[in-house]
């Protein structure tokens, strides 16, 4: 299982690529694997606010239909539209072709509610 190491990561297993005030969010490797193969998934509109912890997206697969929550708070500036059409990408490459959305930050300091990829790590092991 693959865990990038620059990203942030939250207890529901999505990740943030923080640059400056924006981020990349999307599910890991972990999220992914768990999900198997992704059928379907519904993405956030364009300018929509969200709030950290909050659903952000859903998602379906093979196995299980779930949401996928949003690990900051800001405005929605981008979505993935390939997902629409090609919602697998999220399990070839979660990290970087399957991301779900770019979202425009309204507080940093809500990056210190996330976990590094070491504490990540450790919380998937202590999970099982």
């Amino acid at each position: 299982m693959e865990i990038e190491e620059h990203l942030l990561y939250t207890k529901e297993h999505e990740w943030v690529n923080i640059d400056g005030d924006e981020a990349y969010v999307g599910i890991s490797d972990y999220a992914q694997n768990s999900l198997g193969d992704i059928t379907f998934i519904e993405l956030p509109s364009v300018d929509d606010e969200v709030e950290q912890f909050e659903e952000l997206a859903s998602i379906e697969s093979v196995k299980a239909a779930s949401d996928i929550f949003s690990p900051m708070s800001g405005r929605i500036l981008e979505v993935n539209e390939e997902l629409e059409e090609n919602p697998g990408l999220i399990n070839k490459s979660p990290y970087e072709k399957g991301w779900v959305a770019r979202i425009s930050l309204s507080d940093l300091e809500e990056k210190n509610n996330l976990m590094t990829s070491e504490e990540y790590e450790k919380f998937l092991e202590s999970a099982g």
